[in-house]
Order: structure tokens, then C-alpha cells, then sequence
């Protein structure tokens, strides 16, 4: 009964996109655009270098992009914090405080929805692409990086939806939350592995990465994936990721405990 809850919860979450399909479809398909800007500058780079960039030619380094694309509308979460946060301003989240539900079970099923969605819809702009640079391509050499990959991309899945719920969260003690959202999304996006491979930055900062979440919501996925890492790095990168994986569910279930002491209803 209480999973058949949570199963309602997600079926609620794909009837309310499909009400709005036609601003969600333009949306997921022009969210590729950015990917032709970034395959000429590549294109350039390499031209002018005449050269590889850290290990990536320009083959590879237009499958990476790929594989971002990919990896984005598979994982990556699109308004939660902002609908979260409007559940806490406006009251909204009264009724949940009430109910027999995990608001946090709530938010994910949703979340699981949205994700679904967006890559039901973008599956095709991407085969697409997929095919167009089908000489790019390069597979897994063997079942187990698969799984790894599978294991690893979901993780950096569930630490990007921690994150932003957590962020979410300080709409309990801050009216307006959007100034932060930006700072550290700006932060995320850069040591992602969104704007380039992390692994053409200087040693140093690589292994100053190592440690932040933040290179295991994108690139460390994509390079499970890639097999550019093996053996003790591949496992004590899967350890790290896990150990984020618990800090940051951690951090969201503390701030929302914390956060309903404090919060004071106004609307709902």
C-alpha cells in the first residue's frame, strides 16, 4: 500500500507534463541546440591545434558531448527546487504534513516521472544524433562497465535531486532562494564536466575534484562509461560517489526535519 502511493505519485506526474506536452516537447528537443555550438568550437580547436586534447581527439571528444546530452535528460532535474520551494513559500506544504506520505518519497516519484518524460522525448533527437556521428561511437568493451555505468549514472542521478532538494529546503528560513540556486548551479555546471572533459585540467585540480561531488553528477558517470577509468580509480571513484550519495541524502533529510520546525504556514 505504501509503494502503491508513491506508484500514484509518479502516474500524477506524467498526466500533469502531458497537460503542458507541447512547451515540454519544444523544450527537450531545443535543449540539443547548445550541443552544435559546442561540436564547431571542438571542431575549430582541433583544426587549428592539428593535435589531441589530454588523450581526446576530436572524435572522442564529440562522442563525450554525446554522451553529456544523453546524460542530462536522463538525470538531470528541471524545476524541482523551484516547485519545492513554491510548495514551502505559499503553504502548500501544509497538506503534506498531514498526510500519511514521505514528502521526500513524494518528490522523487515525481521526480522519477519527469525524468522519464524528458527522455521518452529526446530519445529520437538523440538516436538521431546518435547516428549522424555513428562513426564516433565508440561502446564498452564488456557487460560489467555496462553495469557499473547503470550503477554509476544512477547516483549521480539521486545526488543531483538531493542537491537541488536540499537547496529547496532553505525556503524555510530564506523568501527567495534563486541568488543561491544560481551561484551553485553556476558552480556545478563548470566542475561538472558539462563545459569540457575534466580530465584535460591541470593535475592538481583534478584531484582537488576527486573529492567534490560535483564531478560525479556528469563526468565520472560518462567515464565509467567511456572505460578512460579502471581498476583501483574506477572502485574508490564508486566508493567516493556512494559516500556523496549518503551526504547528500543525509543533507536533504536533516534540512527538511530542521526546516518544519521552523516553518510557519501563509498560504495553502
Amino acid at each position: 500500500m505504501t509503494l502503491g502511493k508513491y506508484i500514484k505519485v509518479f502516474d500524477i506526474g506524467l498526466q500533469n507534463t502531458f497537460v503542458y506536452r507541447w512547451n515540454f516537447l519544444m523544450r527537450s528537443v531545443f535543449g540539443l541546440v547548445p550541443l552544435a555550438g559546442t561540436v564547431l568550437i571542438w571542431r575549430s580547436i582541433f583544426h587549428e591545434r592539428q593535435a589531441d586534447v589530454a588523450g581526446y581527439d576530436y572524435r572522442s571528444m564529440v562522442w563525450y558531448f554525446l554522451l553529456t546530452v544523453l546524460v542530462d535528460n536522463l538525470i538531470t532535474p528541471t524545476e524541482d527546487e523551484w516547485q519545492i520551494a513554491a510548495d514551502i513559500r505559499e503553504g502548500q506544504m501544509s497538506a503534506f504534513l498531514v498526510k500519511p506520505m514521505n514528502y521526500l518519497g513524494y518528490r522523487l516519484s515525481l521526480y522519477a516521472s519527469y525524468r522519464l518524460l524528458y527522455t521518452v522525448v529526446t530519445l529520437l533527437p538523440i538516436a538521431a544524433l546518435i547516428w549522424y556521428f555513428r562513426g564516433f561511437v565508440v561502446l564498452p568493451s564488456g557487460g560489467l562497465t555496462w553495469l557499473l555505468s547503470a550503477v554509476s549514472l544512477t547516483m549521480a542521478g539521486l545526488i543531483q535531486f538531493f542537491i537541488a532538494y536540499s537547496l529547496a529546503m532553505l525556503a524555510f528560513w530564506i523568501l527567495e532562494i534563486s541568488t543561491i540556486v544560481f551561484i551553485l548551479y553556476s558552480f556545478e555546471y563548470f566542475l561538472s564536466g558539462h563545459t569540457f572533459p575534466l580530465d584535460i585540467m591541470p593535475g592538481w585540480l583534478q584531484g582537488a575534484l576527486r573529492i567534490l561531488p560535483f564531478s560525479y553528477e556528469m563526468f565520472f558517470p560518462i567515464s565509467v562509461f567511456l572505460e578512460k577509468v579502471k581498476g583501483e580509480q574506477l572502485w574508490s571513484g564508486l566508493a567516493i560517489q556512494t559516500c556523496w550519495l549518503l551526504i547528500t541524502w543525509l543533507a536533504a533529510f536533516t534540512m527538511f526535519r530542521r526546516g518544519v520546525r521552523h516553518y510557519q504556514a501563509v498560504g495553502g
